[in-house]
């Protein structure tokens, strides 16, 4: 009897028995990483489960929020995360555009930087411009005794009044308004003192000066001229041929001579201090490059012991403070021999 076709009949089944069973269990791992990932099987439409509810009772896993499944959150509020490791276990998110915790949300009627409201308003106007009066000669003095105001002080408000008004209230914090209110001339009257007859007055002060000037130089006649003669070794403050202050005045060694000739006024410092050799020169006026007139105390210290590095020095303090405040950039400088 040939049993051979029989045994190839029983091993072919077998095979196709081990195949369908393979097969099936293929379908199941299949069917079960989609039951992971998602909530339907791959042979399942989203019509067969629109009735489900989303709030199904389902197992919870147990453990961290990393060991639960994606798109479960842990308590109320819960969000779907992308990597599922996302939230913090009460359904945060790290969201940029969530606020930090402390950071208030102004779309949730949080607290936000209030504007700054400038300066504080001004009141009315005690003095305002056109207006006249010894009491706009006495702020202009003031003004004058802390550099607002340059020039002779008068009975008039006018645009120079207003401009050193305003910046003088601009430096305060105040409005800025150039007219002054009671608040502006508190401040003032705070960081000053009563102007004093001469002040008011345009008095110049009494010079210290012995030396005994020369005749004016021709080109001193006319005009607003520092009039500086070497030969008598004094600065004359002359305005149309008039002479209004006289100093005693300081020149550079042959070494490092102060240049002769006509110059002008170029630019003022009030509280200079050299580039080249580190000392003061208050209340400097420079007419030629580095050359200025200015206040020399170690003039007033030695006198005629010492010299200039080549400027212009004036020994009273006062005096050249006075000037200082006369003389305006373009005022010609006439230096020569009598």
């Amino acid at each position: 009897m040939n049993t051979t076709p029989r045994l190839r009949a029983r091993l072919a089944r077998r095979l196709t028995l081990l195949t369908v069973v393979a097969a099936v269990c293929s379908v199941l791992a299949y069917g079960a990483g989609w039951a992971v990932r998602g909530d339907l099987m791959p042979w399942e439409s989203a019509d067969h489960t629109a009735g489900r509810s989303a709030t199904a009772d389902r197992p919870q896993a147990s453990g961290s929020g990393n060991g639960r499944p994606a798109g479960q959150g842990t308590g109320e509020g819960a969000t779907d995360d992308a990597d599922g490791g996302g939230g913090d276990g009460n359904g945060a998110t790290d969201d940029p555009s969530t606020p930090a915790p402390g950071i208030d949300d102004p779309s949730k009627g949080g607290s936000t930087p209030e504007p700054d409201p400038g300066p504080p308003p001004a009141g009315p106007a005690l003095l305002a411009p056109g207006d006249n009066g010894p009491q706009v000669r006495e702020v202009q003095a003031r003004l004058k005794q802390i550099d607002w105001f340059s020039g002779d002080v008068t009975d008039h408000y006018g645009d120079a009044t207003a401009e050193a008004v305003r910046g003088f209230q601009a430096k305060r914090g105040f409005e800025a308004t150039g007219e002054v209110d009671q608040r502006t001339l508190d401040r003032l009257e705070e960081m000053t003192t009563e102007p004093t007859s001469a002040e008011l007055t345009n008095t110049p002060p009494a010079g210290t000066g012995s030396n005994t000037p020369g005749p004016l130089d021709p080109r001193c006649q006319t005009g607003r001229v520092l009039c500086i003669d070497k030969t008598t070794r004094t600065l004359r403050w002359v305005v149309d041929g008039d002479v209004r202050k006289t100093v005693d005045v300081r020149f550079g060694s042959a070494e490092l001579p102060t240049r002769e000739g006509e110059f002008s006024v170029e630019r003022k410092s009030r509280d200079h201090v050299s580039s080249l050799y580190d000392t003061p020169m208050p209340f400097a006026m420079f007419f030629s490059g580095g050359q200025a007139v200015h206040y020399s105390p170690d003039f007033a210290a030695t006198g005629y012991n010492g010299a200039s590095h080549g400027c212009v020095n004036v020994r009273d303090h006062d005096a050249v403070a006075w000037l200082f405040d006369q003389v305006a950039l373009g005022d010609r400088v006439i230096i020569y021999w009598s």
